[in-house]
């Protein structure tokens, strides 16, 4: 396998994941380039660093909202967090070894329990933004079968949506909150409702770890639901590396969204299904395979898609993804207005995932601005992935200040 293909599948986590699994506390995890320090979250030498200074010029605070964070945890509190197996035990190595990376990325200290630290870091790091700044924190819905059961044997995560509310409602400065609910559900209309009456912005899937076919019929008094809401819906689509969905990854073709696009959903591609291909459905169930952000594109471009369509750029510059699909996104200034900031947190504070100094010989960056954004993610990994974004570039184009003002998107009447 050369070098680049590694970066480009499951191993990269995996190796991640075996760092971490062989030692969490090891010497090689250890290594600053491999371990997140859990630097204090205010960045102390932001002066010294001009490129840093100048992020939130055209950028009201206040509108920022990053639409693409995860709530994660062990259920050490009362948070109702239950992980699977494959998270939860040593006897599934490369799941339960990303756990732990992921938890590195978010300064977790099992001594002040996992929950809590996961929580206390999150908000120094967006107290660290500036005031009316916010994240989206993500719940995330159990497996469920065919009969909308839940199915324990196939679980991955639960963060009931309880719990991302009652985060919200007591930090209402820095936090609002996403649901998730599985539209198999029997009660998934009453849980809507309840949803939308908590203050959700947003119904969060992950359509491989749950078990959710966006193109099945069963889905639409759901979508006619989330219409009548003007909830706007969030999907994984592409390849899905963070939980386990073996044998489902075809859920997650951006294609099978149609069907809530034609009932008038709001859908929100996460990524930009920008990892991975799927199957060309519009060339018969049995078409050719093709590059997820293709498919992407296509629907994007697609007249029935307009005002419907959009997509969030979290993860577009993790080393996994190719460097073409960024600069494809910042070429087409036609699509910004429906593009929406968001940063996969706890990711950005997995170092070995995001290379500036990569992005910037490949001419997405000043040379100039790798030494303060290294140094800059120790401290701060949100304000690190907003500062990469806002400094991206291509061609002259940068990302519109409307890409990371996306509070309008999810208040809107």
């Amino acid at each position: 396998m050369k070098p680049s293909d590694l970066l480009t599948r499951r191993g990269f986590l995996g190796l991640l994941a075996g760092v971490a699994a062989l030692g969490a506390t090891g010497p090689i995890l250890a290594k600053p380039r491999l371990r997140n320090p859990c630097r204090p979250a205010e960045f102390p030498d932001l002066e010294h660093y001009p490129r840093l200074n100048t992020l939130w010029q055209e950028i009201d605070p206040h509108q920022f909202w990053d639409c693409h964070v995860h709530l994660a945890g062990t259920g050490d509190s009362k948070s109702g967090i239950v992980l699977g197996a494959q998270l939860a035990s040593a006897r599934h190595p490369l799941q339960y070894g990303q756990r732990l990376v992921y938890m590195n990325g978010g300064c977790t200290d099992s001594s002040q329990g996992v929950d809590i630290s996961y929580v206390s870091r999150l908000l120094q790091l967006i107290d660290a933004m500036p005031q009316g700044a916010k994240t989206l924190l993500f719940a995330f819905d159990r497996f469920h079968d065919e009969a909308g059961r839940p199915d324990s044997d196939k679980l991955t995560m639960y963060v009931p949506d309880e719990y991302a509310r009652s985060l919200a409602a007591a930090y209402p400065a820095r936090f609002e909150w996403a649901a998730s609910i599985h539209p198999y559900r029997n009660d998934s209309l009453p849980a809507l409702q309840q949803a939308v009456a908590g203050g959700a912005r947003a119904i969060k899937w992950l359509p491989s770890a749950m078990g959710i076919d966006p193109a099945a019929p069963r889905c639409d008094d759901f979508y006619r639901a989330l219409a009548t809401a003007d909830l706007p819906l969030i999907v994984h689509c592409g390849q899905e590396q963070a939980v386990e969905g073996k044998g489902r990854q075809h859920l997650n073709n951006p294609l099978r969204l149609r069907r809530a696009l034609d009932a008038g959903v709001r859908v929100v591609v996460a990524h930009c299904a920008s990892m991975g291909t799927d199957i060309d459905l519009d060339r018969g169930p049995a078409g050719p395979k093709t590059d997820s952000f293709r498919l992407f594109s296509r629907m994007m471009d697609e007249p029935r898609a307009q005002g419907l369509l959009f997509g969030d750029i979290s993860a577009i510059t993790l080393r996994n993804r190719p460097l073409a699909i960024t600069k494809t996104l910042l070429s087409r200034t036609d699509w910004h207005s429906r593009l929406l900031h968001g940063s996969d947190y706890p990711l950005p504070g997995i170092l070995p995932l995001i290379a500036p100094a990569s992005l910037a010989r490949a001419g997405l960056l000043p040379g100039d601005s790798i030494d303060g954004l290294e140094k800059l993610r120790e401290h701060n990994p949100l304000l690190f992935d907003f500062a990469l974004k806002r400094l991206l570039r291509w061609q002259g184009n940068s990302f519109a200040a409307s890409v990371f003002q996306t509070r309008l998107f999810f208040t809107r009447a």
